[in-house]
């Protein structure tokens, strides 16, 4: 099951407002560790970009629910 958000959507999932904060402390990190990976790598500023977790996200995922 592939479930991918665009940029949008993950801020509002994490209640953030502040775009360039979120690219650099947080999707950047992500993308950089492996958790995050693009779904059209090939055109990154495409309007039609969206991100989804990598097998090593998909790993980390269970253990994030867990954390009160």
């Amino acid at each position: 099951m592939d479930i991918s958000k665009s940029r949008p959507e993950l801020m509002d999932l994490l209640n953030l407002r502040n775009v360039g904060y979120f690219r650099k402390n947080y999707l950047y990190q992500a993308m950089v560790s492996g958790y995050v990976e693009m779904t059209h790598p090939e055109t990154p500023k495409s309007k039609n970009q969206k991100y989804r977790l990598t097998t090593k996200g998909l790993e980390l995922k269970p253990t994030l629910e867990q954390t009160p």
